[in-house]
This record gives structure tokens, sequence and C-alpha cells, in this order.
């Protein structure tokens, strides 16, 4: 009986180890932007057209809203002194602002959301959710979750904040890879 016990706590604690280190790696994981994710393959209708649906999407030109006079004029008027294409205050919803070679100028990136891609950017990991998940992929359990993400930038701080209305506002950006009939 007590050889079992420490067999089982042995097991438990390696388990436990192993679910630590899969989330230091996934937290030391880098951003690879836009143009690595759809050139693997998110841009074949087969997968889904992630790309062309995010290329349609304002997430695309979120950073160009930033470089107006309408939103320097916003920034000024929130007391930001730097333009609103260089404030945090602005960047950190209308911009990855990450690693080098990720071009900020792409906007709200599939990384936003789904977390820095270097640890499941390859073909055999991401046609393997769960090992997707494990290389850091961001996993959301149900469309409250979803939209809890999109509420982290889709709320009253934004100072041009509207009504957001999450199930049409998905129904516009969502890109799930269909099934195989």
């Amino acid at each position: 009986m007590q050889k079992t016990i420490i067999a089982l706590t042995v097991l438990a604690g390696t388990m436990l180890l192993g679910t630590t280190a899969r989330a230091q790696d996934a937290a030391a994981n880098t951003y690879i932007g836009v143009k690595t994710c759809a050139g693997i393959c998110h841009k074949s209708e087969k997968q889904g057209n992630q790309l062309g649906i995010w290329q349609k999407s304002g997430h695309s030109q979120a950073y160009i809203t930033l470089t107006t006079p309408k939103a320097n004029d916003i920034a000024k008027a929130k007391g930001l002194t730097a333009p609103a294409a260089e404030s945090p205050e602005c960047l950190q919803c209308h911009a990855l602002r990450a690693d080098a070679g990720v071009d900020i100028k792409e906007g709200v990136q599939c990384e936003m959301c789904h977390g820095a891609g270097s640890g499941y950017k390859t073909n055999p990991i991401m046609k393997d959710k769960v090992k997707s998940i494990a290389g850091g992929m961001k996993e959301y359990k149900d469309a409250a979750a979803i939209e809890q993400q999109c509420r982290s930038c889709h709320n009253e701080k934004s100072p041009t904040f509207k009504e957001f209305k999450f199930e049409e506002r998905w129904a516009k950006i969502r890109h799930t890879v269909p099934k195989e009939p």
C-alpha cells in the first residue's frame, strides 16, 4: 500500500512538472507575425481562409487608424504626449508589438488572440489541436471565453468605444477550419 502511494505521488509530481514545463515553454514562445502564419496554410479555402477573413476585417487596419490626424487629436485629448501610433496606451490594442521581424503596421495580428506562435507554427503541430495548445496556442473553451478576449480591447476604456455586440462582430471575424465531409 505504501509503495502504491509513493508511486502515485511520484507520478502526480511528474505530471505536474510536465504541465509546468509546457507552460514555461509557451511563455518563452516568440511572435512570428501574420506573414508567417499565413505562409503555413491559413490562406486556403480547405483550411477556412483565415488570412482572407482577417485581411477584410478592421483588425488588419487597426494600426493604420492610429496614423490619422483624428487619432492624434484623440490621443492629445486623452493627455498623451506622443502621437497615437507611438503611444503604448493605443498600441496595446491596435498592434502586435513584439519580437523583431513582426511588423506593427499589420495591426491586430493572429497572435494577439492566439498567443505567440513560435512553439506551434510547424505543420505537424498545427494539424493536431492538442499539440498546438501544448505548444502555446491559446485555447478558448467557449464563446464566453472568446468574448472576454475580444472585450479586453473592445471596451469602455477606448476613447472611441461604441456598443460592442459580440455575436454580430464575432460573425464577421470568426475563422474556423471547415469540417471535412
